[in-house]
C-alpha cells in the first residue's frame, strides 16, 4: 500500500500544552528496534551485560554527567529496552534521605511537581505514552533546560554512534523510533516505579517485552 500522510500519520500521544520542560519526574522506557534483545540475557534473574549493553550503562550515567540541568534515579537495562527515572531539576526534596523539606538538591521529588497515572499498580507498570525522540539535534545552540525528549534523543544517539562502532554492528539499528513516558505525580507513586525497575529482571518471562 502506498503511503499516505492523511491515513498513516503517526499520533501524538504528548499532553497538550504540557511543559516538557518544567521540573518535575519522569518513568521512561526506551525499546531496542523490533524489540532484539541487543544488550545482554538474564540468567537467574541477573542481567548479564553485553559489549552494547556496557556502552548503554556508560551513556546512561554519562548524560547525567553531561547535562546539569537533569539528575538520574533508578536506571535498568534489559535484553531489549531499557527504564529509567529521569528529573529536570529545580523541584522541592521530599525524599526520605533529604536533609531537610525544603531542599532543592538535584535528586529532590516534590510531590506537587510529580506525576503519573491514577490507576498505576505496583506490580504492574505500564508503558505510558508514546513519545517522538529523533536522533537529528536542533539547529538552535542557545543554551536552555533541556526536555525529556532532548535528553532521550542525546542518548540514543551517543549508543547508536557507539554500538555501530563495535566489530560486525555497523549500519545497525538499535532503537525504535519512539519512546515511553509516565509524568510522575507524587512520592507514592514513585516509590512503586523505583521498586518495578528494580525487580524488573527478576520477572523478566512475565514482562511484556519479554520475547
Amino acid at each position: 500500500m502506498t503511503f499516505n500522510p492523511n491515513l498513516h500519520h503517526r499520533r501524538s500521544i504528548r499532553l497538550p500544552g504540557y511543559d516538557y520542560s518544567q521540573a518535575g519526574a519522569y518513568f521512561i522506557t526506551i525499546c531496542t528496534h523490533n524489540r532484539v534483545p541487543l544488550f545482554g540475557e538474564i540468567v537467574d534473574g541477573v542481567m548479564m551485560l553485553n559489549a552494547a549493553g556496557n556502552i548503554v550503562s556508560e551513556e546512561w550515567h554519562k548524560t547525567g554527567q553531561i547535562r546539569h540541568q537533569i539528575a538520574l534515579h533508578e536506571f535498568v537495562i534489559m535484553p531489549n529496552h531499557i527504564h529509567g527515572i529521569i528529573q529536570l531539576v529545580g523541584a522541592r526534596c521530599t525524599r526520605p534521605d533529604c536533609i531537610g523539606p525544603n531542599c532543592t538538591c538535584p535528586n529532590g521529588i516534590h510531590p506537587d511537581e510529580m506525576h503519573v497515572d491514577s490507576d498505576e499498580q505496583p506490580a504492574r507498570i505500564q508503558p505510558g505514552r508514546v513519545q517522538r525522540a529523533p536522533t537529528v539535534p536542533p539547529a538552535s545552540i542557545i543554551q536552555r533546560t533541556p526536555t525529556v525528549g532532548d535528553v532521550v534523543r542525546g542518548f540514543k544517539s551517543s549508543v547508536t554512534k557507539r554500538v555501530n562502532a563495535l566489530p560486525g554492528a555497523s549500519g545497525q539499528r538499535i532503537w525504535q523510533r519512539n519512546y515511553y513516558e509516565h509524568i510522575i505525580r507524587n512520592e507514592d507513586a514513585y516509590l512503586k516505579i523505583t521498586e518495578y525497575i528494580q525487580t524488573n529482571p527478576q520477572r523478566w518471562e512475565m514482562d511484556t517485552y519479554y520475547v
